[in-house]
């Protein structure tokens, strides 16, 4: 990594300063040919140990121990020659670069506080060094050098750590963000397969809506229409009974239109659930012959369309059951309304039937009290069923007022 960083200051850069040091000597000790050889002879060895052991080593460089060798025969022969001559100390950035950017922490401290020893000395070379206040000076120079070397050498260790916690955030914001996308797409295909859940239970919700609807019009009004015309044939006065299956005709298409755009019932249009039961009760009595007697308790509230039309329904297949299969003579049909609920029940004097013994799906029990119980349990309320053979049938539907958004 410090190779890629810096690659000339620790390839090319030592052996320039080094070269230019020699010339430099050259120059100074022209005159002084044996000291001149011994120095040059240094300077080869360094550059030669230089090049062995880092240069032409490139797989070493990140092998601690090997680079703390070479960086300590370095730093040796770099003292030698600042003993000898002090120009040498410019030599010392090239031990620095070493140091700083090969030597792990806190290694690091030693080879950059040896390099700023030798520095600090031959930055003091020329101060006396025969009293004690020049020895001080010069200590004072060293420690100078080697505090700032070390505090440099620690700031830039805690850069790389901030750099480091920096970059391991950036990573884990990184991987949160590609949890996060993955976590989105995985809500977007449950999404997608909720939406999908949802259209289906929507299309059989809306197919047993249908299925109800046309039972609590077209089935109920085709069944009173049967009845009249089968009266009609055995009857003198026929025109009445045809005119009552003219009329049950009209209102059964008039009413399977409205089931068919999700309307209210009509006799709800323009009455309260109160007096549209009134009417129903009113007219099934005038249509079998049956008496039959509404009657309403407690304080009448304002509820939902949807708990006027399920109560309004559930009225109208029970009189038909009643009709159909109970033979009866009398009917009595209960709205009350309580403090957190209301409740509809129809009683007949019939001749009864046993609720738990398994029926077909044309008798009483059938889809018509099917359809009854799956509109008042969508309103979270409950329907009773009480009946014995010989004593007649009582049907009860109480729906919560909360439910009913009362």
């Amino acid at each position: 990594m410090s190779e890629q960083i810096w690659p000339l200051r620790l390839t090319v850069v030592p052996y320039l300063l080094l070269a230019g040091l020699a010339a430099v000597t050259v120059l100074i000790k022209r005159d002084r040919l044996g000291s001149l050889a011994v120095d040059l002879v240094l300077c080869a060895l360094i550059g030669l140990w230089t090049l062995g052991m880092f240069t032409l080593r490139p797989a070493k460089r990140t092998d601690h121990r090997w680079i703390g060798v070479f960086i300590a025969g370095f730093v040796l022969l770099l003292a030698v020659l600042v003993l000898r001559d002090p120009w040498f100390g410019f030599l010392t950035p090239a031990g620095y670069f070493y140091t700083f950017i090969l030597l792990p922490w806190p290694i690091e401290l030693i080879g950059v506080g040896s390099v700023a020893v030798l520095a600090g000395y031959a930055q003091s070379y020329a101060i006396p060094k025969t009293d004690v206040l020049g020895v001080l000076v010069t200590a004072a120079v060293i420690a100078v050098n080697v505090v700032g070397m070390c505090l440099a050498s620690w700031l830039g260790r805690r850069s790389d750590v901030l750099s480091g916690q920096r970059q391991e955030a950036v990573d884990a914001l990184t991987e949160t963000n590609r949890r996060l996308e993955d976590t989105l797409a995985e809500n977007a295909v449950l999404h997608e397969q909720l939406v999908t859940q949802a259209r289906e239970a929507g299309v059989i919700d809306e197919r047993q809506r249908m299925a109800r609807e046309i039972h609590d019009t077209l089935a109920q009004g085709l069944t009173g229409i049967v009845a009249q015309l089968q009266a009609a044939e055995t009857a003198d006065d026929w025109r009445r009974y045809v005119t009552n299956a003219i009329g049950l005709a009209r209102e059964s298409l008039t009413e399977a239109r409205r089931s068919v755009h999700a309307l209210r019932p009509q006799p709800l249009q323009s009455a309260t659930l109160g007096d549209a039961i009134a009417d129903v009760v009113r007219r099934w009595s005038a249509l079998h012959g049956v008496d039959g007697q509404l009657t309403t308790t407690g304080s009448p509230r304002v509820l939902t369309p949807e708990t006027e039309s399920t109560l309004l329904r559930a009225t109208q297949e029970a009189l038909a059951n009643v009709a159909k299969y109970a033979q009866a003579t009398r009917v009595g049909v209960t709205l009350s309304y309580m403090e957190k609920e209301v409740a509809l029940d129809v009683r007949d004097d019939g001749i009864g039937f046993d609720p738990a013994a398994p029926r077909p799906s044309s008798e009483a029990g059938g889809y018509g009290l099917v359809a009854m119980r799956q509109r008042v349990e969508a309103l979270n309320g409950t329907l009773e069923i009480e009946s014995e053979p010989g004593f007649g049938t009582a049907i009860s539907a109480t729906v919560p007022l909360t439910g009913a958004g009362a």
